[in-house]
This record gives C-alpha cells, sequence and structure tokens, in this order.
C-alpha cells in the first residue's frame, strides 16, 4: 500500500538527482526514471542507495528493474517493509 508520507520520502531523495530542466512538479506517480524525469544511470544507483537508507530496507539487484517508475519504487518499498516489519 503506498502511503502519501513514502511518495513524499521518495520525491524528496529523487529531488536533488533531477536534471536543471525537470521540476518537482515532475514528479508524478506514474513517472518513469529515465524516460520522464532524465536521471542518469549513475545517479539511479544513488537513489536506490538513499532509499535503503532512508527507509532501512535492502534492494536486490534483481528487483532495480521493479523500480524504473516512481509507482514501482514506490511499491517496492511498501513490500519491502511490510516483509521487514
Amino acid at each position: 500500500m503506498m502511503t502519501q508520507d513514502s511518495y513524499e520520502r521518495l520525491k524528496k531523495i529523487i529531488l536533488p538527482y533531477l536534471p536543471e530542466d525537470v521540476s518537482v512538479e515532475d514528479i508524478e506517480e506514474n513517472s518513469h526514471l529515465i524516460n520522464d524525469l532524465n536521471i542518469n544511470s549513475t545517479h539511479l544507483v544513488d537513489i536506490v542507495l538513499d532509499i535503503e537508507d532512508a527507509f532501512d530496507i535492502t534492494i536486490e539487484d534483481d528487483e532495480l528493474e521493479d523500480m524504473d517508475t516512481v509507482a514501482g519504487s514506490l511499491a517496492l518499498i511498501s513490500e519491502k517493509r511490510v516483509s521487514k516489519g
């Protein structure tokens, strides 16, 4: 289940990695991190590490493809937090 709190936290994590031509208002649940938000692949790794720290979860390499969109990232965060619960 996606919470508004997780969504806002994720937006704060993504924000520093956005290129200048993309604003926080462009971050929507259906946004694709690379195609819509123009985040480069190097920064994606940093975002994943920041997510792991912020939410106290571990994301496996084979789960990274699930994080290509904001909604996918939120779903994985939620799933990880519940299973850790």
